[in-house]
């Protein structure tokens, strides 16, 4: 994420939260085995980000489910004013209707949603059996961040952050040169408030606003890792353009899990559900899910 700012003086529209949508992409597959996998999609992302993941589980008989976040499908306007307790919540309702289902319950989300599913692990203990955490996002520190993040603490503090947004620019978290062109086409030309294409691609844009309750979420979630038991494997590029290593290497450093790994991949960025190595992103999850079968 390299930064260009954009100040929107609008007048501010009343916030409305939308958790249901009539034209949503959010993803439900049923499977044949008796587990299910919840992935949860990252900040002003897609569920379409993990449509690959919820395909190669769901052909090996995993019931899927991926939940749209609060907000996401909306103009800007409308979701950069959403809070953090309003994506958790959107998760939480995804796991409420299927947590007595009999089914095993797994979660995974990339970046951001892997703080969410590990929320869900500190928040149900007996009823998740696994968390996968996709290059979990904490702090940006990743080798494309801005010097200007080091100005965010500031902005946080001040009005100034309901008007100032960050614009993607290249590579957008992917390696996979031809996926990375696709985004570009409509990055490159989307206004502030185009919602065309934020199905498949995202949004463009990224508000201070919800950097801000990244970093409130981070807080709460920080002090409740010690307090997570339930098995968690973290899996993040070394290459990361967002988020360094470190990210995975500090929740992996304060869980109390007996059972965690980390698997660290060669050739991919920040997005890694959607990059070169995607199928070994699903293999690792699967094996992974399917260790935690065999020693329970």
């Amino acid at each position: 994420m390299s930064v260009k700012f954009h100040i929107d003086f609008k007048k501010n529209s009343k916030l409305k939260i939308e958790t249901n949508f009539i034209n949503g992409n959010e993803v439900s597959l049923k499977g044949e085995n008796n587990r299910t996998v919840i992935l949860i999609h990252g900040l002003t992302g897609t569920p379409n980000e993990m449509k690959f993941l919820a395909q190669f589980l769901n052909k090996r008989g995993y019931s899927v489910i991926c939940p749209r976040l609060a907000n996401h499908g909306q103009p800007l306007r409308i979701l950069k004013k959403t809070k953090w307790q309003d994506f958790y919540q959107s998760a939480r309702k995804a796991f409420m209707e299927i947590k007595d289902s009999g089914k095993l319950i797994f979660a995974s989300g990339l970046s951001m949603g892997a703080l969410l599913a590990l929320l869900l692990a500190e928040e149900f203990p007996d009823k998740i059996a696994g968390v996968s955490c996709l290059s979990p996002t904490l702090f940006y520190d990743g080798w494309n961040t801005p010097w200007s993040k080091c100005l965010l603490p500031l902005a946080y503090m001040t009005p100034i952050k309901h008007y100032f947004y960050f614009k993607e620019d290249p590579p957008y978290g992917i390696k996979n040169e031809q996926v990375r062109q696709l985004v570009h086409k409509y990055y490159s030309q989307a206004k502030l408030d185009d919602i065309r294409g934020i199905a498949q691609f995202g949004y463009p844009y990224f508000p201070i606003t919800l950097l801000y309750q990244l970093h409130l979420l981070v807080k709460y979630l920080s002090k409740r890792l010690p307090a997570i038991y339930t098995p968690v494997q973290l899996i993040q590029a070394k290459d990361d353009d967002m988020t360094s290593v470190k990210n995975s290497q500090f929740i992996y450093d304060r869980i109390a899990s007996e059972n965690k790994e980390l698997v660290l991949l060669d050739n991919s960025y920040h997005v890694i559900t959607a990059d070169y190595e995607r199928e070994r992103v699903a293999q690792e999850m699967e094996r992974f899910f399917e260790e935690i079968l065999k020693d329970a």
